[in-house]
């Protein structure tokens, strides 16, 4: 088996995991929730509003107040609706997942033991950028 061979094996894994199916579900979920995309289709409605009045060359500074005050408003009871929620954990945990998943195949890339290097990368800095994912 190749290398693609191997990474399109490891792709079927992902999404037979726990994680990828919460996530999947999470996403169907808001996905069909009437109330939820009536809210985030409200909320995009009001930003286009807000992009608009920004757009003017006599901006009505009141009114762009409001209207930010307004979005963000919108965004936190988006944000803290129950699937939402679920959707944002969800999403979280997928993303470890990857993350771990990215960094055994790149510390293997750059000489490392897959089968004993860490699962996560280090959270502090070291000074060196040499196999860094980024700064958090």
């Amino acid at each position: 088996m190749d290398v693609i061979e191997m990474a399109r094996e490891l792709g079927k894994a992902i999404q037979l995991d726990e994680r990828y199916k919460r996530y999947m579900d999470a996403c169907t979920l808001n996905d069909t929730d009437t109330e939820l995309q009536n809210e985030i289709g409200k909320f995009n409605l009001k930003r286009s509003q807000l992009g608009e009045e920004l757009r003017k060359e006599s901006k009505d500074t009141e009114s762009i107040k409001e209207l930010n005050a307004e979005i963000q408003q919108m965004y936190k009871d988006i944000m803290e609706m129950p699937k939402m929620v679920e959707f944002n954990e969800a999403k979280a945990e997928l993303g470890k997942l990857i993350t771990s998943v990215n960094y055994i195949i790149s510390q293997a890339s750059e000489g490392e033991d897959p089968q004993t290097c860490p699962e996560t990368p280090p959270q502090s800095c070291n000074g060196s950028c040499a196999g860094c994912s980024g700064c958090s």
